[in-house]
Protein backbone atom coordinates (compact mmCIF):
# COMPACT_ATOMS: atom_id res chain seq x y z
CA UNK A 1 0.00 0.00 0.00
CA UNK A 2 1.08 3.38 -0.57
CA UNK A 3 0.73 5.11 3.35
CA UNK A 4 3.25 1.62 3.97
CA UNK A 5 5.61 2.83 1.36
CA UNK A 6 5.51 6.58 2.45
CA UNK A 7 5.41 5.51 6.43
CA UNK A 8 8.55 2.78 5.94
CA UNK A 9 10.73 5.89 3.86
CA UNK A 10 12.80 8.51 5.49
CA UNK A 11 10.77 11.36 3.65
CA UNK A 12 13.09 14.71 4.05
CA UNK A 13 12.23 18.29 3.26
CA UNK A 14 14.45 20.21 2.81
CA UNK A 15 12.85 23.60 2.57
CA UNK A 16 10.28 24.44 5.05
CA UNK A 17 10.41 28.53 6.52
CA UNK A 18 8.41 27.61 9.52
CA UNK A 19 10.75 29.04 11.76
CA UNK A 20 9.30 32.61 10.32
CA UNK A 21 5.97 31.88 11.44
CA UNK A 22 7.24 29.87 14.86
CA UNK A 23 9.42 33.06 15.57
CA UNK A 24 7.38 36.01 15.02
CA UNK A 25 5.15 34.91 18.23
CA UNK A 26 6.88 35.91 21.69
CA UNK A 27 9.46 33.54 22.68
CA UNK A 28 7.58 32.24 25.37
CA UNK A 29 5.22 30.68 23.02
CA UNK A 30 7.66 28.93 20.71
CA UNK A 31 7.71 25.56 21.71
CA UNK A 32 3.58 25.34 22.18
CA UNK A 33 3.19 27.07 18.56
CA UNK A 34 5.49 24.83 17.01
CA UNK A 35 3.57 21.40 18.75
CA UNK A 36 0.54 22.67 18.00
CA UNK A 37 0.38 24.25 14.64
CA UNK A 38 3.34 22.68 12.74
CA UNK A 39 4.41 19.57 14.35
CA UNK A 40 1.16 17.45 13.64
CA UNK A 41 1.38 18.35 9.98
CA UNK A 42 4.90 16.97 10.12
CA UNK A 43 3.71 13.75 11.53
CA UNK A 44 0.91 13.65 9.22
CA UNK A 45 3.13 14.26 5.85
CA UNK A 46 5.20 11.38 7.60
CA UNK A 47 8.43 13.57 7.64
CA UNK A 48 11.51 12.42 8.73
CA UNK A 49 13.85 14.69 8.26
CA UNK A 50 13.07 18.63 7.84
CA UNK A 51 15.90 21.31 6.98
CA UNK A 52 14.87 24.49 8.84
CA UNK A 53 16.03 27.88 7.12
CA UNK A 54 16.54 30.63 8.08
CA UNK A 55 15.01 33.37 5.82
CA UNK A 56 15.57 37.12 6.75
CA UNK A 57 12.73 39.16 5.64
CA UNK A 58 13.42 42.94 4.07
CA UNK A 59 11.82 44.86 7.15
CA UNK A 60 15.24 43.79 8.96
CA UNK A 61 17.50 43.92 6.35
CA UNK A 62 19.92 44.75 6.95
CA UNK A 63 20.71 46.57 9.89
CA UNK A 64 18.65 43.81 11.92
CA UNK A 65 19.46 40.96 9.88
CA UNK A 66 22.01 39.45 11.99
CA UNK A 67 20.18 39.89 14.98
CA UNK A 68 17.15 38.52 13.77
CA UNK A 69 19.28 35.45 12.17
CA UNK A 70 20.31 34.54 15.91
CA UNK A 71 16.70 34.95 17.17
CA UNK A 72 15.81 32.43 14.53
CA UNK A 73 18.60 30.12 15.54
CA UNK A 74 17.78 30.50 19.21
CA UNK A 75 14.23 29.75 17.93
CA UNK A 76 15.04 26.04 16.73
CA UNK A 77 17.17 25.51 19.52
CA UNK A 78 14.38 26.07 22.23
CA UNK A 79 11.34 24.38 20.15
CA UNK A 80 13.70 21.32 19.98
CA UNK A 81 13.94 21.75 23.43
CA UNK A 82 10.65 21.80 24.20
CA UNK A 83 9.48 19.15 22.22
CA UNK A 84 11.94 16.99 23.28
CA UNK A 85 11.19 13.19 22.34
CA UNK A 86 9.37 14.01 19.34
CA UNK A 87 12.15 16.36 17.28
CA UNK A 88 15.89 16.57 17.88
CA UNK A 89 18.06 18.95 16.32
CA UNK A 90 21.10 17.41 14.61
CA UNK A 91 24.45 18.76 14.23
CA UNK A 92 26.29 15.38 11.97
CA UNK A 93 24.99 12.32 10.62
CA UNK A 94 25.11 10.06 13.41
CA UNK A 95 22.58 12.62 15.12
CA UNK A 96 20.45 12.70 12.18
CA UNK A 97 20.24 8.42 12.28
CA UNK A 98 20.02 8.79 15.85
CA UNK A 99 16.74 10.68 15.51
CA UNK A 100 15.54 8.39 12.91
CA UNK A 101 15.84 4.89 15.13
CA UNK A 102 14.15 6.99 17.91
CA UNK A 103 11.35 8.06 15.73
CA UNK A 104 12.09 11.30 16.59
CA UNK A 105 11.78 14.23 13.04
CA UNK A 106 15.63 15.12 12.37
CA UNK A 107 15.82 19.03 12.02
CA UNK A 108 18.82 20.45 10.06
CA UNK A 109 19.36 24.20 10.59
CA UNK A 110 19.98 26.28 7.32
CA UNK A 111 20.77 30.17 6.20
CA UNK A 112 19.13 31.09 3.37
CA UNK A 113 21.49 33.84 1.63
CA UNK A 114 22.94 34.96 4.83
CA UNK A 115 22.14 38.78 5.17
CA UNK A 116 23.52 38.65 8.73
CA UNK A 117 26.84 37.85 7.21
CA UNK A 118 27.46 39.98 4.76
CA UNK A 119 31.04 40.08 3.54
CA UNK A 120 32.15 39.16 7.26
CA UNK A 121 33.00 35.63 6.39
CA UNK A 122 34.53 34.39 9.00
CA UNK A 123 30.99 34.30 10.92
CA UNK A 124 30.14 31.30 8.75
CA UNK A 125 32.10 29.94 11.42
CA UNK A 126 30.06 31.33 14.26
CA UNK A 127 26.92 30.03 12.84
CA UNK A 128 27.90 26.53 12.39
CA UNK A 129 28.81 26.51 15.87
CA UNK A 130 25.01 27.42 16.71
CA UNK A 131 23.79 24.56 15.20
CA UNK A 132 23.83 25.56 11.09
CA UNK A 133 24.53 22.78 8.54
CA UNK A 134 23.25 23.83 5.35
CA UNK A 135 23.76 27.78 3.81
CA UNK A 136 23.01 29.58 0.64
CA UNK A 137 24.35 32.99 -0.44
CA UNK A 138 21.82 34.82 -2.14
CA UNK A 139 18.34 34.86 -2.72
CA UNK A 140 16.15 36.91 -5.27
CA UNK A 141 18.57 40.10 -4.74
CA UNK A 142 22.22 40.84 -4.92
CA UNK A 143 24.24 40.00 -1.32
CA UNK A 144 28.09 41.09 -0.74
CA UNK A 145 28.65 37.56 -1.74
CA UNK A 146 26.93 37.27 -4.84
CA UNK A 147 23.95 38.10 -7.03
CA UNK A 148 20.65 35.94 -7.04
CA UNK A 149 18.26 34.69 -9.72
CA UNK A 150 16.26 38.13 -10.22
CA UNK A 151 19.76 39.68 -10.99
CA UNK A 152 20.56 37.18 -14.15
CA UNK A 153 21.16 39.80 -16.39
CA UNK A 154 24.59 41.23 -14.59
CA UNK A 155 26.47 38.05 -15.31
CA UNK A 156 27.84 38.05 -12.08
CA UNK A 157 29.68 35.21 -10.27
CA UNK A 158 30.71 34.67 -6.78
CA UNK A 159 32.47 37.89 -5.46
CA UNK A 160 35.96 37.30 -3.39
CA UNK A 161 33.93 37.27 -0.43
CA UNK A 162 31.37 34.66 -2.26
CA UNK A 163 34.64 32.20 -3.28
CA UNK A 164 35.80 32.68 0.33
CA UNK A 165 32.39 31.37 2.03
CA UNK A 166 32.24 28.35 -0.46
CA UNK A 167 35.74 27.44 0.99
CA UNK A 168 35.20 28.20 4.13
CA UNK A 169 31.84 26.16 4.02
CA UNK A 170 33.64 23.28 2.57
CA UNK A 171 36.28 23.17 5.25
CA UNK A 172 33.98 23.38 8.20
CA UNK A 173 31.94 20.57 6.44
CA UNK A 174 29.10 22.94 5.65
CA UNK A 175 25.95 21.68 2.55
CA UNK A 176 26.62 24.31 0.21
CA UNK A 177 23.09 25.44 -1.48
CA UNK A 178 22.72 26.51 -5.03
CA UNK A 179 18.85 27.72 -4.71
CA UNK A 180 18.20 31.40 -5.29
CA UNK A 181 22.04 31.93 -7.28
CA UNK A 182 22.10 33.79 -10.30
CA UNK A 183 22.98 31.31 -13.27
CA UNK A 184 26.57 32.37 -13.48
CA UNK A 185 26.90 31.96 -9.70
CA UNK A 186 26.02 28.32 -10.10
CA UNK A 187 28.38 27.70 -12.78
CA UNK A 188 31.06 29.55 -10.89
CA UNK A 189 29.90 27.31 -7.66
CA UNK A 190 29.94 24.52 -9.58
CA UNK A 191 33.31 25.16 -11.11
CA UNK A 192 35.09 25.31 -7.77
CA UNK A 193 33.09 22.98 -5.68
CA UNK A 194 35.00 20.21 -4.41
CA UNK A 195 32.20 18.61 -2.63
CA UNK A 196 28.66 18.04 -3.24
CA UNK A 197 26.18 21.05 -3.58
CA UNK A 198 22.54 20.68 -2.94
CA UNK A 199 19.87 22.73 -4.37
CA UNK A 200 17.06 22.51 -2.06
CA UNK A 201 14.26 24.12 -3.16
CA UNK A 202 14.51 23.97 -7.69
CA UNK A 203 12.98 23.03 -10.07
CA UNK A 204 13.23 22.48 -14.18
CA UNK A 205 13.46 25.26 -15.80
CA UNK A 206 12.74 22.85 -19.51
CA UNK A 207 9.12 23.18 -18.28
CA UNK A 208 8.71 26.54 -16.36
CA UNK A 209 11.39 29.18 -17.87
CA UNK A 210 11.60 30.84 -14.85
CA UNK A 211 14.90 32.55 -13.35
CA UNK A 212 14.39 30.50 -9.78
CA UNK A 213 14.81 26.87 -11.38
CA UNK A 214 17.59 25.59 -12.86
CA UNK A 215 18.22 24.55 -16.79
CA UNK A 216 19.18 20.71 -17.81
CA UNK A 217 22.80 22.04 -17.67
CA UNK A 218 22.60 23.47 -14.34
CA UNK A 219 21.32 20.07 -13.18
CA UNK A 220 23.65 18.17 -14.70
CA UNK A 221 26.23 19.89 -13.10
CA UNK A 222 24.49 19.59 -9.74
CA UNK A 223 24.39 15.94 -10.28
CA UNK A 224 28.08 15.51 -11.19
CA UNK A 225 29.32 17.16 -7.79
CA UNK A 226 27.71 14.05 -5.92
CA UNK A 227 24.54 16.38 -5.01
CA UNK A 228 21.03 16.69 -4.89
CA UNK A 229 18.41 18.77 -6.49
CA UNK A 230 15.20 19.20 -4.31
CA UNK A 231 12.39 20.42 -6.65
CA UNK A 232 10.44 23.18 -5.16
CA UNK A 233 6.42 22.68 -4.83
CA UNK A 234 5.77 26.77 -5.08
CA UNK A 235 2.67 27.11 -7.80
CA UNK A 236 4.13 29.58 -10.03
CA UNK A 237 7.54 27.98 -10.33
CA UNK A 238 5.73 24.79 -11.93
CA UNK A 239 3.18 26.63 -14.48
CA UNK A 240 2.79 30.08 -15.59
CA UNK A 241 -1.20 29.27 -15.96
CA UNK A 242 -2.96 28.85 -12.66
CA UNK A 243 -4.90 25.99 -14.61
CA UNK A 244 -1.45 23.85 -14.66
CA UNK A 245 -0.21 24.41 -11.22
CA UNK A 246 -1.53 20.51 -10.35
CA UNK A 247 0.11 17.46 -8.35
CA UNK A 248 0.83 16.51 -12.17
CA UNK A 249 3.02 19.35 -13.07
CA UNK A 250 4.89 18.86 -10.19
CA UNK A 251 5.45 15.25 -10.97
CA UNK A 252 6.73 16.39 -14.29
CA UNK A 253 8.87 18.65 -12.74
CA UNK A 254 10.33 15.77 -10.22
CA UNK A 255 10.32 13.18 -13.34
CA UNK A 256 12.12 15.67 -15.62
CA UNK A 257 14.94 16.28 -13.04
CA UNK A 258 15.28 12.68 -12.18
CA UNK A 259 15.85 11.89 -15.80
CA UNK A 260 18.33 14.63 -16.60
CA UNK A 261 20.31 13.95 -13.28
CA UNK A 262 19.92 10.61 -12.71
CA UNK A 263 17.44 8.86 -10.08
CA UNK A 264 19.99 8.72 -6.97
CA UNK A 265 20.18 13.10 -7.80
CA UNK A 266 16.41 14.20 -7.00
CA UNK A 267 14.89 15.14 -4.02
CA UNK A 268 11.60 16.99 -2.57
CA UNK A 269 12.02 20.96 -1.49
CA UNK A 270 8.82 22.04 -0.93
CA UNK A 271 8.89 25.71 0.11
CA UNK A 272 5.08 25.86 1.93
CA UNK A 273 5.06 29.67 1.69
CA UNK A 274 0.64 30.05 1.72
CA UNK A 275 1.41 27.94 5.18
CA UNK A 276 3.63 29.88 6.26
CA UNK A 277 1.99 33.21 5.56
CA UNK A 278 -1.35 32.48 6.87
CA UNK A 279 0.36 32.03 10.62
CA UNK A 280 2.30 35.14 9.51
CA UNK A 281 1.34 37.85 12.36
CA UNK A 282 2.02 40.84 10.75
CA UNK A 283 2.57 39.37 7.17
CA UNK A 284 5.82 38.68 6.83
CA UNK A 285 7.26 39.55 3.27
CA UNK A 286 6.01 43.19 3.04
CA UNK A 287 7.98 44.86 0.52
CA UNK A 288 9.98 41.65 -0.57
CA UNK A 289 9.98 41.98 -4.85
CA UNK A 290 8.67 38.07 -5.14
CA UNK A 291 9.25 39.09 -8.92
CA UNK A 292 5.69 39.16 -9.82
CA UNK A 293 4.30 35.59 -8.34
CA UNK A 294 1.62 35.45 -5.25
CA UNK A 295 3.06 34.49 -2.15
CA UNK A 296 0.18 32.58 -1.41
CA UNK A 297 -0.04 30.07 -4.95
CA UNK A 298 -0.07 26.68 -4.13
CA UNK A 299 -0.88 23.27 -5.57
CA UNK A 300 -4.15 22.27 -3.86
CA UNK A 301 -3.68 19.61 -1.23
CA UNK A 302 -0.19 20.98 -1.26
CA UNK A 303 -0.65 23.88 0.91
CA UNK A 304 1.54 22.52 3.60
CA UNK A 305 3.33 19.23 4.53
CA UNK A 306 0.30 17.19 5.50
CA UNK A 307 0.01 16.96 1.72
CA UNK A 308 2.93 15.40 1.31
CA UNK A 309 1.87 11.15 1.07
CA UNK A 310 -0.28 12.93 -2.52
CA UNK A 311 3.25 12.88 -3.87
CA UNK A 312 4.09 9.37 -3.09
CA UNK A 313 0.89 8.44 -4.55
CA UNK A 314 1.24 10.55 -7.35
CA UNK A 315 4.74 8.77 -8.59
CA UNK A 316 3.35 5.02 -7.87
CA UNK A 317 0.27 6.07 -9.88
CA UNK A 318 2.73 6.88 -12.99
CA UNK A 319 4.66 3.54 -11.89
CA UNK A 320 7.58 4.19 -10.81
CA UNK A 321 9.44 1.75 -8.93
CA UNK A 322 8.81 1.61 -5.10
CA UNK A 323 13.02 1.72 -4.62
CA UNK A 324 12.90 4.68 -6.92
CA UNK A 325 9.98 6.14 -4.84
CA UNK A 326 12.10 6.20 -1.86
CA UNK A 327 15.09 8.09 -2.94
CA UNK A 328 12.67 10.72 -4.50
CA UNK A 329 10.91 11.03 -1.59
CA UNK A 330 13.79 11.15 1.18
CA UNK A 331 16.16 8.36 0.77
CA UNK A 332 18.79 10.41 -1.51
CA UNK A 333 19.00 13.71 0.72
CA UNK A 334 19.52 11.41 3.84
CA UNK A 335 22.39 9.56 2.28
CA UNK A 336 23.75 13.16 1.37
CA UNK A 337 23.65 14.72 4.36
CA UNK A 338 25.21 11.38 5.86
CA UNK A 339 28.28 11.58 3.67
CA UNK A 340 28.75 15.45 4.11
CA UNK A 341 27.68 15.52 8.00
CA UNK A 342 29.40 12.56 8.80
Amino acid sequence: MTSTLHQRAVVADTHNDLLMAVSARPPGQWSAFFRERWLPQLVAGGVNLQVLPVFIDDQHRPEGALRQTLRMIECAHVLAEGNAGRVRLCLDAAEIDHALEAGEIALVLALESMPGIDADVELISTMYRLGVRVASIAHFGRTALADGSGEDATGSGLTSHGVEALAEMERLGMVFDVSHLGASGVAHVLELATRPVIATHSSARALRDHHRNLTDEQLRGVAATGGVVCVNFFAPFLADRESDMTLERLLDHIEHVAAVTGIDHVGLGPDFIREVMDDLTPPCCEGVNTRGVDPKSAVPGLEGPSGLPMVTEGLLARGVQEQDVIKIIGGNVHRLLRELLA
